[in-house]
């Protein structure tokens, strides 16, 4: 009987191991979007976890997960709701999670929502000091004091350094400035410098002539890339732009910059993919494997809605430039982040 009893042990055990072997191997990958509502998306990884971000309109939700790949399980954090009035009580876009010299700051675009126009919108910040961005107590420090009226600020260091970017508005268009800062919230404004303007035909999609969502991307031989969104969010062929400048220039200078003359990341009608933009950049686990988080749509819908979030490994070329391929389809089946 005893006997039995352990064959029938080792039966239930084997069909257990091949299970998990099994479930291990299904859940190892993943197919876009990753969220059917994911406008703006941002992503940074800290400490063994990725905290992911994107435009809620009328709040700023923190989630906070292992596993990035199914961020959509994460449980997600209000961490600032706007004043009922006020210079920042609407239209809270595009937030950005940074970790700063030992602190936690929130940069998002906001406006008046009494005068809700393109006048009163501006790029606000919070700060953090707990170690968890989805604990502790956030302390507005006011709206970053940019020359221009504009959206979409994020921030980086280079060569000890912490510079601001954002999207301005300077008359019918949007530009890309810079600008050193003397601490998280306070520019240097008399710095500030105009380092893009739109000047190809798919820079000025839908009517309007737009460079937003800068994002900065350090390259694999020194180079310093601000990978942008161009054309207005509702184009179909809203895309990706990109600006080099080398590793040693004076990132304040315009002339320090070059635009690529095509966009670097475009729709895909083979693979169904429209208007993919508004990106951020993080790594694998193990910090090996780079990704593209972005949005896009499913359709040629003329809309700045049903943006869905997505993201896809890319490599380098030679030259130590991006080669982001094509927005791949939903139905491409994609490997999770190495080390995941």
């Amino acid at each position: 009987m005893r006997h039995y009893r352990v064959l029938a042990f080792l039966a239930v055990f084997l069909l257990a191991f091949q299970y998990l072997g099994t479930a291990q191997q299904l859940g190892s990958s993943f197919t876009n979007p990753l969220l059917d509502n994911g406008p703006d998306p941002w992503v940074t990884r800290h400490n063994g976890y990725y905290y992911y971000m994107n435009t809620m309109g009328n709040r700023l939700v923190i989630r906070k997960t292992k596993v990035l790949s199914q961020v959509s399980a994460a449980s997600a954090t209000t961490v600032w709701t706007p004043p009922a009035t006020g210079p920042n009580s609407g239209g809270i876009w595009a937030p950005e999670l940074h970790f700063q010299r030992g602190k936690w700051y929130l940069y998002y675009t906001a406006a008046d929502a009494q005068k809700f126009n393109d006048d009163t919108r501006g790029v606000f910040v919070l700060e953090n000091s707990a170690a968890d961005p989805t604990t502790g107590q956030w302390i507005d420090r006011g709206k970053i004091n940019t020359r221009y009226p504009g959206l979409d600020g994020s921030v980086f260091e280079d060569r000890g350094q912490l510079y601001f970017l954002y999207s301005a508005y300077v008359g019918p268009q949007s530009v890309l400035c810079i600008a050193p800062m003397q601490n998280p919230w306070t520019l240097l404004a008399d710095k500030e410098v105009v380092i893009a303007t739109p000047t190809y035909t798919w820079e000025k999609g839908g009517g309007r002539q737009i460079l937003e969502g800068p994002e900065f991307l350090r390259g694999k031989k020194g180079q310093v890339f601000i990978v942008y969104s161009a054309s207005a969010c509702w184009d179909d062929n809203y895309s990706l732009g990109m600006l080099t400048a080398s590793g040693q220039s004076d990132l304040l200078q315009a002339s320090s910059w070059t635009k690529s003359s095509e966009p670097v990341f475009c729709k895909s009608v083979a693979n169904s993919v429209y208007g993919p933009g508004h990106n951020s950049f993080t790594t694998s686990p193990n910090g090996r494997q780079d990704w593209i988080v972005y949005h896009a749509k499913d359709a040629p819908t003329g809309k700045c809605e049903q943006r869905s979030l997505r993201m896809q490994p890319f490599s380098w070329n030679p030259d130590g430039t991006p080669r982001f391929g094509a927005p791949v389809s939903t139905k491409t089946v994609l490997s999770w982040p190495v080390g995941q």
